[in-house]
């Protein structure tokens, strides 16, 4: 059985990890729900590592070129700066305020439960109404859009509000499209959820436990499968129908999570 929750996690992890509803929230409340629990939570920092080389599969060719071309081209130049900056807010607070998220925060299904739905809520009215698109590169933001961008992705270390969902909603209201918007959403998910693992691991490596090693396994391989097929999926999707199914998405899940946690499961 606990290989079965192993694959079912790791899919979950992938499939909602570039989605705007919260892969935190989703797999806290599987585990509470289906009493899956371990040591340090290794198993839910480790699998995150699938899902970020999956993106680093699918752009390494884009970010190759990057890198190549960076002391040429002003236009690399800028999208490293752009994402640098973007990441630096989460960066700064995530180090202040790392022990309490993942000794409080972290601890709380209902405060989980109610994140989803606020943020569903937040995602579905700017989706509906965010001002008119005038970015639709996300390799070319101004530094003063990335970091609004940045500072919305902030709120995603309450678990539940979704660190797609916040950037999405940041770069939407600086009015960058929903297809870009979704483009510097993945990219900024590389460095943040790398420095967010590196240093997760690094407090916490001495209540990790891998003798589950089969677990992990099995659980990052699915969420590196899963991510693949979700990033190249996403992109398509949204450009023709943008985000309001996954804000409805995460209003359902919040509410059945509460009625659930009432019933006492």
């Amino acid at each position: 059985m606990d290989y079965l929750i192993a694959v079912l996690l790791g899919v979950v992890e992938g499939l909602t990890e570039f989605l705007p509803v919260s892969s935190t929230g989703h797999l806290l409340l599987l585990s509470h729900f289906l009493k899956f629990e371990t040591t340090g939570k290794t198993f839910e920092v480790l699998i995150q590592l699938g899902a970020v080389l999956a993106l680093l599969t699918l752009y390494f060719q884009r970010l190759w070129d990057v890198v190549v071309t960076l002391p040429t081209e002003p236009r690399s130049r800028g999208f490293v700066i752009s994402v640098l900056v973007a990441f630096l807010p989460a960066m700064v607070l995530g180090v202040l305020l790392h022990d309490f998220i993942k000794t409080v925060l972290f601890e709380s299904p209902r405060l989980i439960c109610f994140s989803l739905i606020v943020g569903g809520i937040a995602l579905w009215a700017v989706d509906k109404w965010a001002p008119k698109p005038q970015h639709d590169d996300a390799m070319a933001l101004d530094w003063k859009t990335a970091l609004t961008i940045g500072l919305f992705q902030c709120l995603a270390m309450i678990p539940g509000m979704s660190r797609s969902g916040s950037t999405l909603i940041g770069a939407m209201l600086c009015k960058v499209d929903k297809k870009a918007s979704a483009e510097f959403s993945f990219f900024l998910a590389m460095p943040t959820m790398a420095g967010a693992f590196a240093y997760d691991v690094f407090k916490t490596y001495k209540q990790m436990d891998f003798s589950d090693v089969w677990l992990i396994g099995l659980g990052f391989m699915s969420a590196f499968v899963t991510a693949v097929l979700v990033v190249k999926a996403l992109l398509a999707y949204v450009s023709r129908h943008g985000y309001g199914v996954f804000a409805i998405w995460r209003i359902c899940v919040g509410v059945l999570g509460l009625v659930l946690l009432q019933m006492g499961f």
